[in-house]
């Protein structure tokens, strides 16, 4: 098992992490009858696959010998109606200087290749940026 979903009444979960103990919180968006006091559940959808690219480019930087430590990324999330749902999402990574050419096109193959970029439904638009 991976977590445990517990829902906490006014359109709220807790989640929990079973192998670390670690806890967050959803909330339905303000859009969605919700109170928008946390991340929404298709929030996290978003926000996972900037998530899912930095680890998987960490991983590839640490064998490169290659430091992205600082890198952000800012997450936008497009919902769509009709049926309710992602219908785009906008990753923009701003990296520290000093990373060369080749290694940017390693790491930038790389976080398009990330398991969660695969599970992510075709339709869904994904309009990536990498700042170097």
């Amino acid at each position: 098992m991976t977590s445990k979903v517990t829902y906490l009444g006014d359109l709220r979960t807790e989640n929990i992490h079973l192998k670390s103990g670690n806890a967050y919180i959803t909330d339905a968006p303000t859009d969605n009858k919700g109170k928008g006091e946390a991340f929404s559940p298709t929030d996290t959808v978003a926000t996972g696959l900037a998530n899912c690219m930095l680890t998987i480019m960490g991983i590839k930087a640490n064998q490169m010998e290659l430091s992205i430590n600082g890198t952000t990324a800012t997450v936008t999330k497009t919902m769509s109606a009709d049926p309710r749902r992602i219908s785009k999402i906008k990753v923009v990574f701003d990296f520290p200087k000093g990373i060369d050419v080749k290694s940017q096109k390693i790491l930038e193959h790389t976080a398009n290749t990330c398991p969660v970029h695969y599970s992510l439904h075709p339709d869904i638009e994904k309009d990536i940026t990498f700042n170097w």
